[in-house]
């Protein structure tokens, strides 16, 4: 690769992707997971690295495996599990299991065989024990009966998937048919398997919010948990909050109210009390989560209410039980914040960029943070002392790779008010030349275009053909207060578009901009608002527009797994006021629709099924309105494979090359 050379999407597939954070008890190391990718096998494989605080080179830790994935310290720091799928003395993993391997290195030993496989876990203080949830038939008694049903399943020639549920698919994946998410007991040394919940009607979230949806307190006798409290599990339920005896195995109720969502459990360090998220969502499905205390059997309350973010877990508490972090978005980009008890008041206690992850030991903080300058990198800091940065994974391949310069800038928008948008010039920019000009449209809508690094619309890839990229965080999004967030409800399509559309007046009045060669694109919730644009904005002033995963029908859309929400944002059912949900509605206005269009679909995409896509497209085509099909049978809302991704990338930017590099028509 020369020097100097725009970012492709070879190169991007080359990054070496940091997730998984976890911090020692004592400090001294970090763990985390790496993510390397082979376009000649197209796919990926996830190690464990171990990365010392102070100085010293980071060390790979595991070999053995393909997915390594959430590691996590012993209570004493001398070992660290992880879950893994592998081959291991002759025998192959059907599911994910558990692995320990120990903090020195050597060979990873399996510590379970749970048939119907592990999804995440937590070590009780006593290093001797985890909990972990799994998906189990809630019929059946004892870890025996599970594998007998599990191996029955897996052995079945129907292939039908018959339910009742009203929750029975998330994202990308049918939930396992039959099955819910419980809570059980693993004792490493004999492998027994205890289910917390067996014989109950309690279930985790089956969302699969992971780790994060229980935590155990620091004396071991107890777990707190999330779980939804009505007869029906539904998505977009309120969460309540509860808690687990295990000498007794009585669970009682900590906090259940329907006006309020409730997640992120995380216990004080003397075990007095709970830390959590709680969002009111009585007032509004948007409402912003709050900071929440909950003291068993002594009620609960919201701190920061007049703080107008949303706070994100996992929450972690300081090491004197004075504080509490958590992650919360702020105009563009993603800080750790810290709430002080005793003063009040939220503080940042590391600026973003956008800090993806973070763990707490002690009074040493470890982050993975990015920014749309560089992708993930791992920081650590004592104290008040600046922070240090512990790898260098992707710094000989970035020598050489020119990226986009970036610029934050302020529009004014719908409603009159203040608007985000960022450029990226394309490198090379000559503000003496007319540059082509690109709208990259965020989804969401509850999201935000920020200052973090992309792979799926990595905008310095995006911009390497010379285009000047124009993101607008339009209303509705994140990071800028309830009352922004809230604005578009009942009339998606409205405010979004006035501030799109003063974001391209403003790109239009630079003596740099080519007002011949203007595009816009946009995924999900931006793939809605392009096929809106399409309806709406005057043709010609585009030149074409890109389509991913984009609503396009509000009706057929209710096959969604998200379907009890989208109601809520229409402020209408379409069985009640058909009308008002057509007005949100692009298929709605096709008979205006003339600007040519890359539309783009997965068939795995249950959160904006593949059928608005196909009617997008086809709508085109019947009209006699330019249009081409990007569609995959294998992905799902986002293109995850390799080769799969280098194929969208050459789409897309073939496209917009054919209807702007060329000049006008």
């Amino acid at each position: 690769m020369s020097a100097g050379q725009p970012l492709n999407v070879d190169t991007l597939w080359q990054i070496e992707r940091i997730a998984g954070l976890a911090l020692a008890p004592d400090g001294e190391r970090a763990v985390c997971t790496v993510t390397r990718h082979s376009m000649d096998e197209n796919r990926g494989a996830t190690s464990l690295w171990l990365l010392p605080t102070r100085r010293a080179a980071p060390r790979r830790l595991t070999t053995g495996g393909e997915r390594d994935g959430q590691p996590a310290w012993s209570p004493t720091g001398e070992r660290i599990a992880f879950i893994a799928q592998r081959e291991q003395q002759g025998s192959k993993d059907a599911t994910p299991q558990l692995y320990v391997i120990e903090a020195g290195g050597g060979e990873a030993r399996r510590m379970s065989r749970f048939a119907p496989g592990i999804e995440a876990f937590k070590w009780l203080p006593d290093g001797r024990r985890v909990v972990f949830s799994a998906w189990v038939w809630p019929d059946l008694k004892g870890a025996a009966a599970q594998a007998r049903r599990h191996q029955a399943w897996g052995e079945r020639q129907d292939s039908g998937y018959a339910t009742g549920e009203a929750f029975y698919r998330h994202f990308d994946h049918n939930l396992p048919q039959g099955r819910v998410l419980h809570l059980l007991l693993l004792e490493l040394a004999s492998g027994r398997i205890t289910d917390l919940f067996e014989g109950r009607r309690h279930e985790l979230p089956r969302e699969g919010l992971g780790s994060d949806a229980f935590d155990v307190r620091p004396d071991g006798r107890r777990i707190a948990f999330v779980h939804d409290p009505a007869r029906q599990a539904l998505s977009g339920n309120p969460q309540a909050l509860s808690e687990i005896d295990l000498a007794s195995g009585r669970i009682r109720a900590l906090v259940d109210d329907p006006a309020w969502d409730f997640n992120s459990p995380r216990y004080s360090p003397d075990g007095r009390c709970l830390a959590a998220t709680a969002a009111p969502v009585g007032r509004a499905h948007t409402a912003l989560a709050q900071l929440a205390l909950v003291r068993p059997g002594r009620g609960w309350q919201a701190l920061g209410q007049d703080w107008d973010h949303d706070l994100i877990g996992p929450l972690r508490w300081s090491a004197d039980g004075a504080g509490v972090y958590g992650l919360a978005e702020e105009r563009g980009r993603r800080h750790l914040w810290r709430h002080d008890l005793a003063a009040g008041g939220f503080a940042i206690a590391h600026e973003g960029g956008w800090v993806q992850g973070y763990d707490l030991a002690g009074d040493t903080l470890a982050i993975a943070t990015d920014s749309a300058q560089h992708p993930v990198q791992v920081l650590a800091r004592r104290g008040g002392a600046a922070p240090q940065r512990l790898e260098h994974f992707n710094d000989r391949l970035l020598a050489g790779v020119r990226l986009s310069p970036v610029r934050e800038l302020e529009i004014r928008g719908a409603l009159g008010e203040p608007v985000q948008m960022w450029l990226f010039m394309p490198p090379g920019f000559d503000p003496r030349r007319k540059h082509p000009l690109m709208q990259v449209i965020h989804g969401g809508p509850y999201a935000a275009a920020g200052d973090t690094w992309g792979y799926r619309w990595n905008p310095h890839v995006l911009a390497s053909r010379g285009h000047v990229l124009a993101q607008v965080n339009y209303h509705g999004s994140s990071g800028f207060g309830h009352a922004f967030r809230h604005s578009l409800i009942g009339r998606q399509g409205e405010l979004e578009l006035q501030d799109i559309e003063a974001g391209t007046d403003w790109l239009l009045q630079q003596r740099w901009a080519d007002r011949r060669r203007l595009v816009a694109t946009g995924g999900s919730y931006g793939g809605f608002l392009v096929a809106w644009m399409n309806g709406h904005v005057a043709a010609g002033r585009y030149r074409a527009y890109v389509c991913h995963a984009g609503v396009f029908d509000r009706i057929a859309t209710f096959s969604a797994d998200s379907y009890p929400t989208r109601p809520k944002d229409l402020a209408a059912r379409y069985w009640e006021d058909l009308p008002r949900v057509l007005a949100q509605s692009p298929h709605a206005f096709a008979g205006r629709m003339q600007t040519p269009t890359l539309v783009i679909h997965g068939a795995r995409d249950y959160r904006v099924p593949d059928c608005n896509g196909l009617a997008y497209y086809n709508t085109l085509k019947a009209r006699g309105v330019g249009a081409r099909l990007l569609w995959f049978p294998d992905e799902n809302h986002w293109v995850l494979k390799p080769r799969n991704s280098r194929q969208w990338y050459g789409e897309f930017l073939d496209w917009i090359e054919q209807h702007t590099l060329q000049g006008p028509p």
